[in-house]
């Protein structure tokens, strides 16, 4: 049985710009453009309990907190910082899987750590590097995510064999890897809201109602889970989504598209890696998707390209029909060494 820990930074950019500026501390603190239709990248906890999330548009944040403080995104400084953490990990264990800028999955099996792991780790993320993170523990990938979610921030939950399912049992179904938005809509609109719910339910109805993917929910929330740690594996793509309350307008799609290209460009950076095709993806209220993808002779890593490219499909694309969900891809990857990026040099 293997022993994993998952770590998150806790609300990281934010927790960065705290660590920086004293001053804004115990303070609603958002990272992001300042324009109102800029998107907050990400919140620190006492924004989030005026009900600031990430993804929202500015305009939104400052209705709901009127001082709110806005600090500008600083990329070359999360990076550094993301390196300093990750650098303690490494003395934990070699067989670490980066899953992106702030999150990783450690691999301890056999290396006679016990449960205090956790706050060992903790200890010394925040003595070497000024930054807290929440740790989970468990015996596979999904339970110790799971985990790490639990008691943010500054959190540890361990879960083991015999906690589960029970402790599964009454948790939402949006906590299940593998149930996105949309699947979370389809299994509520039949009444299963809850774990508990889903697990009444027999693996063949959902199989058939989510092909493949039903078999993985099927055994998650009876505690199984295969997947392995995946140490300098490369991945197919790299990118990311959000869903939102519909809107038609340009300059909200475009500050997406932004933010997310800042966010591709650190996590390919990170992983020095690079990639030719980057693909759009736009969903429209009545959920008809278009994606269009292109292309290119050159590899792309840096946000300002990724942003560029993306705005010239999106003009392409985009005939003004109201949006509910877009997103932005980079695949065809390639390992890139570091010194080769302008970024970091």
């Amino acid at each position: 049985m293997r022993t994993i820990m998952h770590v998150d930074i806790d609300a990281f950019y934010a927790s960065v710009e705290e660590l920086d500026d004293p001053t804004i501390i115990g303070k609603p603190v958002v990272v992001g453009g300042k324009s109102d239709h800029a998107i907050v990248t990400t919140a620190n906890y006492e924004a989030r309990k005026y009900g600031i999330h990430s993804a929202m548009p500015m305009f939104m944040a400052k209705n709901l907190c009127d001082h709110l403080i806005i600090k500008p995104m600083r990329r070359a400084r999360y990076l550094e910082k993301s390196k300093e953490v990750f650098d303690v990990l490494k003395t934990f264990t070699d067989k670490i899987e980066k899953v992106s800028i702030d999150e990783s999955y450690l691999d301890i099996t056999g290396l006679g750590y016990g449960i205090d792991a956790p706050r060992r780790l903790q200890k010394k993320v925040f003595e070497e590097t000024g930054l807290t993170v929440s740790v989970g523990l468990s015996y596979n990938k999904f339970l110790t995510k799971l985990a790490s979610d639990w008691n943010k921030p500054n959190g540890i939950k361990i879960i083991k064999p015999e906690d589960v399912p029970e402790i599964l049992l009454p948790l939402d179904i949006n906590k299940v890897h593998g149930i996105g938005k949309q699947s979370e809509k389809k299994l509520k609109s039949l009444g299963i809201n809850t774990v508990s719910d889903l697990y009444e339910l027999p693996e063949s109805f959902l199989s058939e109602l989510f092909k493949k993917k039903g078999k993985e929910i099927y055994d998650r929330i009876r505690g199984i889970d295969n997947r392995e740690v995946e140490v300098g594996v490369l991945r197919k793509s790299l990118g990311t989504e959000t869903t939102f309350e519909i809107t038609s307008s340009r300059e909200v799609l475009k500050n997406h598209l932004k933010d997310f290209a800042e966010e591709i460009s650190e996590d390919l950076i990170y992983k020095e890696i690079s990639g030719y095709t980057l693909t759009l993806k736009l969903k429209n209220e009545n959920f008809v998707t278009k994606t269009r993808s292109k292309t290119y002779a050159t590899p792309i890593y840096e946000s300002e390209d990724i942003f560029e490219k993306g705005v010239e499909i999106f003009n392409e694309v985009y005939e003004g029909d109201k949006i509910r969900l877009i997103g932005l891809t980079v695949s065809n990857l390639e390992d890139i060494k570091i010194e080769q990026l302008k970024f970091l040099t």
